[in-house]
């Protein structure tokens, strides 16, 4: 990570984070992959250095840092375990999406117990029959007098079943995203469930599950914001969320990219180091490159986020798609740097390739960036 343009505070927060990445992270990431733990322990050791609230603000417990702080945080972290990485980043959306939508008792509720991780946080939108089309979502909330009765299911939530606090989006409404609210469900409401964890390509050191709410009556007050206000929240939430799986990208191929410079360094072939093939340190210099273009950009969306740019969900989608692209792509060629061991779990490769196949997919599908990169170029031209 270039680290010539960042403040003290910033270099003070990546230290303090790679301390954190290389000593609790990285050391284990290879079997909780392979054990399929969910680090709970880890996690709360995270949150006694802030990262339970990265984006919440001081006053409601968190740590009040910028998106342009927490692309730095999640990418470090990432270093270490892209799959923790990244269930941390969609913790802290919750986390923000409540101190940012709530109300006062919703905050003093909620926040603290969220930001230390004693709770963790899922965020429920996607839907077994709906995909990317999030608009379209199925799950229904029903007012009877001062209560809400949510029934549906939500499908791929990460941290379902060990999370306490989920922000549902369900129906209110008419058809369509204006129609739709989101709700806090506690794990322990009455109705609500669990699918089996799923058995996953990556991202195996966290659950994925289905949430299943069946007649879930929750009170009143556990609507965030106002009815009809959830899908600007989901979406809101999600520029934030996207990211910090942009970054999650960058930090998992960075790993993968020093260990390719190492292990080229270390290894022979006809007499010389391969690090001293022409054709092989251009191959890592256009990883490099590519790392920091991505880099570059992911910095730019997030400072437009910081600052209100009405251009920042174009600029997250472009940083997401691009980045999570990139990252991807890095890590592959880093396990063909590697040969046959590349393919072998315990030089961690493999594993890198595999959890970053995902952030393609989530936070919504690269091919919906493209879609929201496209509307923002044409708007005003039909």
């Amino acid at each position: 990570m270039t680290t010539t343009m960042l403040t003290e505070d910033q270099l003070a927060l990546v230290e303090t984070t790679l301390d954190f990445a290389q000593d609790h992270l990285a050391p284990h990431a290879v079997t909780w992959d392979q054990d399929k733990h969910f680090p709970l322990d880890v996690l709360r050791k995270a949150a006694g250095l802030g990262l339970g609230g990265v984006y919440v603000r001081e006053e409601s417990g968190g740590s009040g840092l910028t998106r342009a702080d927490g692309v730095l945080v999640f990418e470090t972290l990432a270093s270490g375990c892209p799959s923790i990485a990244g269930y941390l980043s969609i913790h802290n959306m919750v986390a923000w999406m409540i101190d940012h939508y709530g109300d006062d008792a919703q905050r003093e509720r909620w926040l603290p117990r969220l930001c230390a991780m004693e709770d963790l946080g899922s965020y429920c939108l996607t839907e077994p029959g709906t995909g990317s089309d999030a608009a379209a979502l199925r799950t229904r909330a029903v007012r009877e007098d001062d209560h809400y009765v949510l029934t549906g299911v939500k499908q791929f939530i990460s941290g379902a079943g060990a999370s306490q606090v989920y922000i549902v989006m369900a129906r209110t409404g008419e058809d369509g995203p204006r129609g739709v609210s989101a709700f806090l469900v506690d794990r322990d409401d009455p109705g609500l469930s669990f699918g089996p964890n799923e058995k996953k390509m990556g991202w195996n050191a966290q659950p994925t599950r289905q949430v299943v709410l069946d007649a879930v009556r929750v009170p009143a007050d556990r609507l965030l914001g106002h009815e009809g206000d959830g899908f600007r929240i989901a979406m809101s939430g999600l520029n934030g969320g996207r990211l910090g799986i942009a970054a999650c990208s960058l930090g998992g191929a960075r790993t993968a990219l020093n260990q390719s410079l190492a292990y080229l360094a270390d290894r022979e072939a006809f007499g010389k180091p391969l690090l001293d093939a022409q054709a092989l340190q251009f191959r890592l210099a256009d990883m490099a490159t590519e790392l920091a273009a991505a880099r570059a950009l992911v910095q730019q969306a997030a400072q437009a986020l910081d600052r209100g740019d009405p251009q920042a969900p174009q600029l997250c989608a472009m940083a997401k798609q691009f980045a999570t692209d990139t990252g991807y792509t890095v890590a592959d060629r880093a396990l063909q740097l590697h040969g046959g061991y590349g393919y072998l779990s315990e030089y961690g490769i493999e594993k890198i390739v595999r959890d970053l196949r995902v952030h393609q997919i989530l936070e919504g599908t690269n091919e919906i960036m493209r879609l929201i990169v496209a509307r923002g170029l044409t708007e005003g031209l039909r």
